[in-house]
């Protein structure tokens, strides 16, 4: 039985205690859930209904508890309620009931933990979207493991999801690239707002040997030749960086089509429309201030020319005009300022945007080694980019490390940790034991020991306290996922998985799954058998939800 399975036994419990005592069943949910208590004595799995519904109907909630408890107890492969404290439902399931778990996970496969908790939900979400200036920096490389993670997790709870780069090739900043570019293909300083580090020349160099005749041209037009290849190469980089990363995007979406499309005019025409547009000094200004914001935005400067901000409100309502219902952009830790603004432009547009638009903001990560940090890198100069981290410690422990800690707290990248062979190295330790189940099942098979059907399968044999530990962190699988993805933190599915491979270590320690030397293979062997591959199959799953391997040989 699963914990959804006994959700629903709850509320059809409820649904008969209703019934039956002539109570008004408008107010039972249209969903229930049960938990783990904190505590293993207090029983399997909790349940809080009686206390959430005793208000509604006028009843005790010791009183609506013992009528759920009577009901329940029929139920087949329940062994026994209790009632605690003010109404609490305590739930134990017999092991026939709780071992049927490990059969229901093999045969879902990578099906289990996937919901439909979010569907109907139509999300973009942006993330990365670094400026083709320079290769990804480690800040950038955090969102991308973190972002890819989030979208595998939205799409398993059934959303609609469609990730998205944004492009920054218009503006200043690639001006400066440019000029950059020129200098260092004439051999020249970088200019003294312009961009260092060894792939500058690189891709001076290359623009160069595609483009011979570049150097012969007149300043103006030289800088348009290195601003339209430049960007051009040092993107396509960024691409395939970030492919060789596992992470690839549905969107590639140009800030300069905003503007070669007429985007901004659009936009500004649209928040005219609702009537938070106003002119002073010569500029055009959004009344930002009517919902929350600081100060109000300048849209278009005094000499005509478009702000950054202008360009986010066109980007915003284009994807709002693409039937996104909800926007999630996740930004850098010096973007808290735009949390604000970016609310607030979206009223202006006329959206809650609490339900629409997400910001999400990630903080520092460091590189160290020997306790001191890795500042420096080969190719950029002054950061560490996204290939000085996988050289380091590689893509699987690269993109566990970022993703195992909440996003808003800074993380230290120990190089000599993510490389270790040990333990203490979180993403060796669980993927040893989808190695580890996966040798049990190879060996398994050399001795003659194989599940059987379902229809042999013992499930009340895995009594054993360990067997039972280890089924229900296996079954708390889904629970995790959803509330990942809900609460978009992936890094609740990394420390469930260190917790569901500390469970399978003390099971395999305490209860022998293949047979020694001549012992004949029994139906407790098998039982177990399928508890390792139910094993293998959620260690796979929770894996593939962060974008990294589960091997089968270590």
């Amino acid at each position: 039985m699963t914990p959804a399975e006994l959700a629903e036994a709850v509320l059809a419990a409820a649904h008969a205690v209703f019934a039956d005592r002539g109570l008004d069943r408008s107010a039972l949910p249209e969903h229930t859930t049960v938990e783990r208590p904190r505590n293993p004595e207090h029983g399997d799995y909790a349940a809080t209904l009686a206390l959430q519904l005793s208000k509604k109907v006028g009843l005790p909630p010791r009183d609506l508890a013992a009528a759920l408890a009577a009901e329940l107890a029929s139920t087949p492969g329940i062994k026994s309620v209790e009632i605690a404290g003010p109404g609490f439902l305590n739930i134990r399931l017999d092991a026939a009931a709780a071992g049927q778990l490990a059969r229901s996970i093999v045969e879902a496969g990578e099906e289990y933990g996937r919901s439909d908790r979010l569907a109907g939900l139509k999300i973009n979400l942006e993330f990365v979207s670094a400026n083709p200036t320079g290769p990804v920096h480690i800040g950038g490389v955090r969102w991308a493991a973190v972002g890819d993670a989030l979208s595998r997790l939205l799409r398993a709870t059934g959303a609609d999801v469609g990730t998205e780069y944004y492009f920054n090739d218009a503006g200043s900043q690639i001006d400066r690239f440019a000029r950059s570019l020129l200098a260092a293909a004439r051999h020249q300083p970088a200019p003294e707002d312009g961009y260092g580090g060894a792939y500058i020349a690189e891709i001076a160099e290359q623009v160069t040997a595609r483009r011979p005749e570049v150097l012969s041209l007149d300043e103006a037009t030289a800088q348009e030749v290195f601003r339209v290849e430049g960007v051009a190469l040092m993107f396509n980089e960024i691409k395939s960086s970030l492919r060789d990363f596992g992470v690839e995007f549905d969107t590639y979406f140009n800030e300069k089509d905003l503007h070669d499309r007429d985007e901004l005019e659009h936009a500004l025409t649209r928040l005219r429309e609702q009537g938070h547009v106003f002119e002073s000094e010569g500029a055009t200004w959004l009344r930002t201030t009517d919902f929350g914001d600081d100060k109000d935005r300048v849209l278009r400067k005094s000499n005509g020319e478009w702000t950054y901000f202008a360009a986010d409100c066109a980007y915003y309502l284009d994807k709002r005009e693409r039937g996104f219902d909800r926007v999630v952009i996740m930004l850098g830790a010096d973007h808290h300022g735009y949390v604000g603004r970016m609310k607030a432009m979206a009223s202006c547009f006329g959206d809650d945007p609490e339900q629409t638009l997400e910001i999400l903001i990630g903080q520092l990560v460091n590189l160290v080694r020997d306790g001191a940090p890795v500042r420096m890198s080969k190719r950029a100069g002054t950061v560490v980019t996204l290939e000085d981290l996988v050289d380091a410690i590689g893509v699987d422990a690269s993109r566990y490390a970022l993703a195992r800690y909440s996003s808003d707290s800074p993380i230290d990248i120990d190089i000599e940790l993510w490389t270790r062979a040990t333990r203490d190295n979180p993403v060796y330790y669980v993927q040893y034991v989808a190695a580890r189940t996966a040798s049990v099942g190879r060996n398994a098979a050399e001795v003659g020991l194989v599940r059987g059907d379902a229809a042999s399968f013992r499930p009340e044999l895995l009594d054993h306290e360990k067997e039972n530990d280890l089924l229900k962190a296996l079954a708390e699988f889904p629970a995790v996922v959803a509330a990942a993805a809900e609460l978009r933190e992936p890094h609740r599915v990394a420390r469930y998985l260190e917790d569901l491979a500390g469970a399978y270590h003390r099971f395999y320690d305490n209860c022998r799954i293949l047979p020694r030397g001549d012992e004949k293979v029994t139906d407790l062997h098998r039982a177990r058998l399928w508890l390792n591959d139910a094993t293998r199959v959620v260690i796979a799953n929770g894996l593939r939800l962060l974008g990294v391997s589960a091997p089968e040989r270590m």
